[in-house]
């Protein structure tokens, strides 16, 4: 019976390292408090509104701010402009209570 060689060894140590390392970001992705919402901005006489998902208020308000603003504002004098006015509209969707 011959023993198994070193390099299978190290090969299967390092799948065993990918997939739990693959598992944490799973489980840290889909767990933990979660901070969804509707955020309205308007700039240069155009409105939009986006849905975002984030795992802190802050977050969820920057992203939403970014992702309505890179749609209405064109240039980037104009679109730092249109994310730092405040929201029209914020609809929380999701907030950990």
């Amino acid at each position: 019976m011959k023993a198994a060689h070193p390099v299978n060894k190290i090969g299967a140590i390092v799948a065993l390292f990918v997939i739990a390392f693959l598992a944490l970001i799973a489980y840290s992705t889909l767990h933990g408090p979660r901070y969804r919402l509707e955020a309205c901005m308007a700039y240069g006489g155009r409105t939009a509104c986006k849905t975002v998902s984030a795992k802190s208020e802050q977050s969820a308000l920057r992203s939403a701010a970014e992702g309505a603003c890179a749609d209405i504002a064109s240039g980037v004098t104009d679109t730092l402009r249109c994310e730092q006015s405040e929201p029209q509209k914020v609809k929380w969707l999701e907030r950990p209570k």
